[in-house]
């Protein structure tokens, strides 16, 4: 049976929450509405046709938080019925009059086929796509992600550009989408800080914009990463290839530099996750 939406004010310690919230109790895996939870591919979320009109997932109240407070627009939310005056509260009483669907434990968790372990879920809407220009106009140090497609991995990556201080990121288009549910939870809500978007010019056309750009490989002619051309540089772009082969030998020979982490007891290589860490550091502008 499907119980109609009622609707819901509550109280807790910290905050009084006035707005009158929709809360949807679903008995059903078929409810109308929660296929955005369960039954959508992230290609699906992403609607590749018209991008503009595409959602994401965002999960647990931290992360949650952080898209909202930088102006990412809800859409739903899914959360365990304890969540309604606990976890989610306080996010609930921020997103206005959209539908809060809740439930059993058990029925959640086959509705999106796992349990969730911070109870909370919000389906948001994708911001306009921008511009690479608009991206480059004020950014000194900015990263270029190519053809990284580990969901965790872009994750990381953008976690530590926040950290570390980077402007902006660039992806390829063979890159994975920074807005998958995996990557935007491993981020910790990063992919809503650093400003980012997809570049489908060649990495070389950043020099318009007039960068640099770094290409971190192991090569016979790299420099060392500590090296102090690289530091004097007013603005750089570091890029990052892919998991297993790296970078290709085109994006190689076009960079303006070669750069490498000096390595000891014959590791040959680190994972591009914390090989960025690494390089945004040291390349941070100081």
């Amino acid at each position: 049976m499907i119980v109609p939406p009622y609707y819901w004010e509550a109280q807790s310690y910290k905050f009084l929450i006035t707005s009158r919230m929709p809360i949807i109790e679903i008995s059903s895996l078929s409810h109308p509405g929660v296929e955005i939870f369960s039954s959508l591919t992230e290609a699906q979320l992403r609607s590749v046709v018209a991008p503009e009109k595409g959602i994401f997932i965002a999960e647990s109240p931290k992360v949650i938080r952080v898209a909202l407070n930088a102006g990412y627009e809800p859409v739903a939310i899914l959360c365990e019925r304890k969540h309604i005056v606990g976890d989610a509260a306080e996010i609930i009483g921020q997103c206005g009059d959209i539908p809060v669907y809740t439930g059993e434990r058990e029925i959640l968790a086959a509705l999106t086929g796992y349990t969730l372990t911070r109870g909370v879920l919000c389906a948001m809407r994708r911001p306009p796509q921008k511009s690479v220009g608009d991206i480059c106009r004020n950014a000194r140090r900015i990263v270029v992600i190519d053809s990284v497609v580990d969901t965790t991995n872009i994750g990381a990556i953008f976690r530590s550009a926040a950290a570390l201080g980077i402007d902006a990121v660039l992806l390829t288009p063979t890159s994975c989408d920074p807005l998958n549910r995996r990557s935007v939870r491993v981020s910790m809500g990063s992919v809503f800080l650093v400003p980012w978007t997809w570049m489908e010019t060649p990495i070389s056309s950043l020099g318009d914009y007039g960068f640099r750009t770094a290409a971190m490989a192991l090569t016979d002619d790299s420099i060392s990463i500590d090296s102090p051309l690289l530091s004097a540089e007013e603005k750089l772009a570091i890029i990052m290839g892919t998991e297993g082969d790296g970078l290709s030998h085109e994006t190689i020979a076009a960079a303006d530099y070669v750069v490498r982490i000096p390595m000891h007891h014959n590791v040959d290589s680190l994972n591009v996750a914390a090989a960025a860490t690494v390089a945004f550091w040291e390349l941070r502008k100081r």
